[in-house]
């Protein structure tokens, strides 16, 4: 018998998320062979993309890349609101803004972890994934704004005090030092590692989940839709056997390379320096 399967990401919230894991990987890839030039492994990186120019050529125009999808996911937010009804579209329950509900819920997930309370009832978005989403609105505007002031620096220096570059670059850094940290250890383990995920969260992927996980980790969504009568509605066709080992390839593909990138970061961070 075929698992029924409830839709969950669309097609553009999953393009984004290719967007966003391709862009991201190309960006620590060279960024960390320009932290990293004065090793071994810096310079292999460097040449893998064609040497120094060629690498720093590449991070600036996929970080322009990158502040135009930025807009452009922005715009499509904004599309996705019901204005006529404001406040339900921005702090009901599937929105991604977070709630105080959240807070309850992060509270209620430390307790179960110490043993001394049930796990919190989720709905559509778990407070990890909107921390994930928000993460990336004040980090991708740090590394952007930091990001043309260094690829402009005259110009930058015509509006704002010379040092301030000084500060751009240890901002620059910083930023994606910890960007990376999060997204090849927390995000990657949480999305996909967890043992009711693992080997692999599908659901970006295939935009679709099975109802008996929907049901199991976000029991609040499930009675959501039920009592919406939208379980009918919601339903999706599953992934294609091709499509799930191209997924399957890319994803750990994308998990195997970023996870290269962590540990050989860490293996050289001796070298790292934020001026």
């Amino acid at each position: 018998m075929q698992t029924v399967r409830i839709k969950r990401f669309n097609i553009l919230d999953r393009i984004f998320h290719v967007f966003l894991i391709l862009t991201f990987l190309t960006q620590t890839a060279t960024g960390f062979s320009r932290l990293f030039l004065p090793t071994a492994w810096g310079k292999s990186l460097n040449a893998v993309f064609g040497g120094y120019d060629t690498s720093i050529l590449i991070h600036k125009w996929v970080g322009i890349l990158m502040i135009c999808g930025f807009i452009f996911h922005t715009l499509y937010l904004l599309t996705r609101i019901d204005y006529n009804h404001l406040w339900v579209s921005l702090f009901g329950p599937d929105s991604l803004i977070p709630t105080v509900q959240d807070a309850k819920h992060l509270w209620q997930r430390i307790l179960w972890f110490f043993g001394i309370g049930p796990q919190p009832g989720i709905g559509r978005w778990a407070y990890w994934e909107k921390f994930d989403y928000w993460a990336v609105y004040w980090g991708l505007p740090l590394l952007a704004i930091t990001g043309v002031m260094l690829m402009y620096p005259v110009i930058a220096s015509r509006y704002v005090p010379g040092w301030t570059l000084n500060i751009a670059v240890l901002l620059h850094r910083a930023e994606a030092i910890l960007a990376v940290s999060y997204i090849f250890i927390v995000h990657f383990f949480v999305g996909h590692l967890r043992p009711s995920s693992f080997p692999m969260n599908e659901a970006m992927f295939a935009g679709s989940v099975p109802v008996e996980e929907l049901e199991e980790e976000k029991p609040v969504w499930f009675a959501q839709l039920k009592a919406e009568g939208k379980l009918e509605t919601e339903k999706a066709n599953p992934p294609s056997l091709l499509y799930k080992i191209v997924y399957f390839i890319f994803g750990y593909a994308a998990l195997g390379f970023g996870v290269y990138l962590l540990v050989n970061g860490v293996i050289n961070s001796q070298y790292i320096t934020l001026h």
